[in-house]
């Protein structure tokens, strides 16, 4: 899979509004069939970055992803509520999904 993990700084004035401004980015994103995850998060520690978690099923999806139409609709609208360039990690991972955390894992009785 391609995983992604992306920091977007956003303006003050816009951070509290960040997941309703890239709502529809995000919706159109989630539907797209090679897409496994695309999951928003706020920084406990800067209320104005945004983390972006997301994985697409091979190097296919991944293309059609920054082909697409809401792609290239984003591009043209989210940069204006940015602080800066967004920040990214991408790398072809050997998996399909998300693997368990041994080192924390939970054992519940009953």
């Amino acid at each position: 899979m391609i995983f992604i993990t992306a920091k977007f700084r956003v303006l003050p004035e816009h951070a509290d509004r960040w997941p309703d401004i890239a709502g529809d980015f995000t919706r159109a994103t989630r539907g797209e069939p090679g897409c496994l995850w695309f999951d928003w998060s706020r920084s406990l520690d800067d209320p104005t970055e945004y983390v972006l978690v997301e994985a697409f099923r091979d190097d296919a999806a991944g293309a059609a992803h920054v082909q697409s139409e809401h792609f290239r609709t984003a591009q043209q609208t989210l940069p204006q509520h940015l602080a800066e360039t967004p920040r990214i990690v991408n790398a072809t991972v050997p998996q399909d999904g998300w693997s368990e955390l041994g080192e924390m894992a939970v054992h519940r009785e009953g």
